[in-house]
């Protein structure tokens, strides 16, 4: 199981692994956490990562921000997901680089790569 230290993930990790299952656990979590978030809403998170994950792919989205890679490396940014979301999310590179500096310096990402392995092995046991 996840462990969270902090109460403020704790309010969201039911709706995140609903969330999860619902997407086959093939979507990081801490994209599911900031589409929460940014939505305070189930059905709206569901809603933005099905529109964001469209979105990604057209007009090569995702192509596009490996130019601008660096603006958010340097920022500590270096959840790519997280990164592309908010450009989506804001629809503007500067703004997106603010969002994702301040979600993920300043707010935190609550879920590390090892999270998932974990709860997929308890998933398949």
């Amino acid at each position: 199981m996840i462990l969270l230290t902090w109460v403020t993930y704790d309010r969201y990790i039911q709706q995140i692994m609903q969330i999860s299952a619902i997407w086959n656990h093939q979507i990081d979590a801490n994209l599911i956490y900031v589409a929460l978030l940014y939505s305070q809403d189930i059905n709206k998170a569901i809603w933005l990562l099905h529109e964001f994950k469209k979105w990604k792919f057209r007009y090569d989205n995702k192509q596009n921000y490996k130019k601008k890679i660096n603006k958010f490396l340097k920022r500590r940014c270096c959840n790519h997901n997280i990164n592309l979301f908010f450009i989506f999310f804001s629809n503007d590179i500067s703004n997106g680089i603010k969002l994702a500096t301040v979600t993920t310096v300043d707010i935190c990402l609550p879920f590390v790569k090892k999270d998932k392995d974990i709860y997929t092995k308890n998933k398949n046991n």
